[in-house]
């Protein structure tokens, strides 16, 4: 009896003995498992870092570019402000160089009518031009009488233009000076400038401050026409006044570099 005992007793514990090796082989496959899946986890868990590091990194870059863009977009719109200041600036200096072209031709109507003078708008620029015959006998630079009376409308005229150089040029054509007056006035040059002198002088007596007056020459160096025929010849022989803005006045002085 005490055998059969002992005997099942040491079946029964090696019956435990093998369902205990069971449960640990299924526990460790268990735990490898998870092992596993922990580690994918770890590596998902990675990725997404530097997912999220290179996502922030992005989006650093695009707050960059936008304040970048924000700048330009300030500058693009200051750029625009000043070209709009510069067109306003513009279309008010093309209206006032109008207005004075319209009253210029308006005190000077009657003269423009008689073809004693031509009033033009050139740029920044108004010119009236002198026909030579009403002013200078021919090789002479002596104001005629006739002359006098229509320069001293002209310097009435131009009192007003206050910002104004009032630019005095004689010219000539081809024709050289008779012999009995070259000895004072050598060539065309001397001949324009003296016309041009004169004329300034005279617009000083009327009153033209002497401040804004410039007399020159181009003898016959500027036609405006042929000098092959007489009509042509009498376009050449004229005095310009030109009225010029101080701004462009003071550029065209300036000394080149």
């Amino acid at each position: 009896m005490t055998g059969k005992i002992r005997i099942t007793i040491a079946v029964l514990a090696a019956a435990f003995i093998t369902s205990g090796c069971v449960s640990t082989g299924t526990f460790e496959k268990m735990q490898a498992g998870k092992n596993e899946e922990i580690s994918t986890l770890q590596q998902n868990m990675a990725a997404l870092e530097k997912q999220k590091v290179a996502a922030e990194q992005d989006n650093a870059a695009l707050k960059q570019q936008n304040a970048s863009y924000g700048q330009q977009n300030t500058s693009i719109q200051e750029q625009v402000g000043f070209l709009e200041q510069q067109k306003a600036a513009l279309l008010a200096a093309s209206q006032q160089r109008q207005h004075q072209y319209d009253a210029l031709v308006k005190d000077l109507s009657k003269e423009v009518e008689k073809g004693q003078l031509q009033v033009r708008q050139y740029r920044d620029m108004l010119t009236v031009d002198l026909a030579e015959k009403i002013f200078f006998d021919s090789g002479r630079a002596t104001l005629k009488a006739g002359g006098k009376e229509v320069l001293k409308k002209v310097g009435e005229a131009l009192k007003g233009y206050q910002d104004k150089i009032i630019r005095v040029v004689g010219y000539t054509d081809n024709v050289p000076v008779s012999k009995p007056l070259q000895d004072k006035y050598p060539t065309n040059w001397e001949l324009s400038v003296a016309r041009a002198t004169n004329v300034v002088r005279f617009l000083q007596d009327v009153g033209v401050p002497p401040e804004r007056l410039v007399a020159s020459g181009r003898g016959e160096y500027d036609p405006v026409a042929s000098n092959d025929t007489p009509e042509g010849r009498q376009k050449n022989r004229r005095i310009e006044i030109m009225l010029i803005d101080q701004s462009l006045e003071n550029e065209m002085s300036k000394p080149a570099n």
